[in-house]
């Protein structure tokens, strides 16, 4: 007999709220229903009442873990649309804080995997390795999240010949604990049997459902956008994407494959920041150092932009519309999990209820990245955007019906 399990919205194995509905026959999974949507925030609406300055502070907001991809990728999009150029030294630092985001982003995502396995004390494990790049990306921009270096036309802060010695420390450090951390995931005989042949996503179906990232290139995808379309000092960087069978020699698509990728891409990390240090390039770190001028080019610009960026999770896409005025006429972000999410079917489809959780993490979603817009489906069939005004007001009548 066939049973329904709904897991969701709130579940201890989910970081976020995210629904699954699945028909399971035994342990077995025969059919996955995804109902995203229990996230939304506005944040595009928002973002469409402000200037392109103080947009970058929202995009920092879409994702925690994500706070210099998105606001790279908006930052290149009005850069694109405005015609400004960032001057090279502005670049290399950009690439240095996204590449140092990418440790931190996939040692947590590490973490959070053996956590869903059952092996906290390898959680604490990654999470101690993890803050390391905390405390230096703190030293660098004054924050361990939502830096607030990224700006319109270069960044807003230098990284100094004084600060680069303990940039080297870090780098030191994590290769000289990466042996163990490779050791801990592809060694352990349990891992290893709560992953391979796990969560299998082939090529054909990453493919079909536009995976990006780690979840595409462990599936044998050589897709990444420092790759195909290098920007910022990525150009002078001859990144590569990584697949499993660099190390392996196979590509099986599954959950031990997406852990090779990752940990792969840790030790890419480190020397495409060791290449930014050594080769930086000296000169100014922004296009135009005064604001107020800025504002004004912005408010004159008129044109389409659109920014790429190889986030941890994959390719993160931000456009945007100006039209001579304060603010953009458009504003639209897409993460990575709005492209990966359908890989869960394929993933999930004859695997059993215990391994829901690994297969889940696996692709390393981010649902508050993925909910971008709220729509009000109205008596008279219209539609309409829910504004700022309407969400305040419906979460203050909310308020005042579960109040005792």
């Amino acid at each position: 007999m066939t049973y329904s399990i709904p897991i969701g919205p709130v579940h201890p194995s989910l970081k976020e709220p995210m629904t699954f509905n699945f028909k399971i026959y035994g342990e077995h999974i025969e059919e996955v229903c995804l109902a995203p949507g229990d996230n939304h925030r506005g944040i595009e609406f928002m973002g469409m009442q402000r200037n392109p300055v103080q947009i970058i502070y929202l995009a920092e907001r879409i994702c925690g873990i994500c706070s210099a991809s998105h606001p790279f990728a908006f930052c290149k999009a009005v850069e694109n649309a405005a015609g400004i150029e960032v001057p090279e030294r502005g670049q290399y630092i950009r690439v240095i804080i996204a590449e140092l985001e990418r440790i931190h982003s996939h040692i947590l995502w590490a973490g959070v995997a053996a956590h869903e396995l059952g092996f906290d004390s390898v959680l604490y494990i990654s999470w101690r390795a993890r803050e390391e790049v905390l405390d230096l990306l703190e030293y660098l921009t004054g924050n361990r999240i939502n830096y607030g270096v990224f700006m319109i036309g270069g960044v807003r802060r230098d990284i100094t010949e004084d600060q680069i010695p303990r940039i080297r420390k870090t780098l030191e450090y994590y290769k000289d604990i990466y042996g163990k951390i490779e050791d801990i995931f592809l060694k352990d005989p349990t891992i290893a049997l709560r992953t391979k042949n796990v969560g299998v996503l082939t090529k054909e179906d990453a493919l079909r459902l536009c995976a990006v990232g780690p979840t595409a290139r462990a599936s044998g995808i050589k897709k990444d956008v420092r790759q195909d379309q290098p920007y910022s000092a990525y150009a002078d960087l001859n990144v590569k994407a990584i697949t499993p069978d660099v190390l392996t020699g196979e590509v099986n698509g599954d959950v031990y494959d997406r852990i090779v990728v990752r940990l792969l891409e840790l030790v890419q990390s480190l020397e495409i920041i060791e290449q930014c240090l050594e080769n930086m390039p000296s000169g100014e770190i922004i296009a135009e150092k005064k604001l107020v001028k800025l504002l004004n080019q912005l408010k004159r610009a008129k044109g389409r932009g659109v920014g790429r960026h190889e986030a941890p999770r994959g390719e993160c896409i931000h456009s945007v519309k100006l039209e001579e005025a304060e603010t953009p006429k458009i504003w639209k972000a897409r993460a990575p999990t709005y492209n990966n999410l359908m890989t869960w079917v394929p993933m999930l489809l004859g695997q059993q209820i215990a391994d829901i959780p690994i297969v889940v993490a696996s692709i390393d979603p981010c649902i508050a990245c993925m909910d971008r817009v709220t729509i009000l489906n109205k008596a008279n069939g219209q539609k309409s955007i829910l504004t700022k005004k309407d969400l305040h007001e419906l979460s203050v009548q909310k308020t005042r019906r579960i109040t005792p």
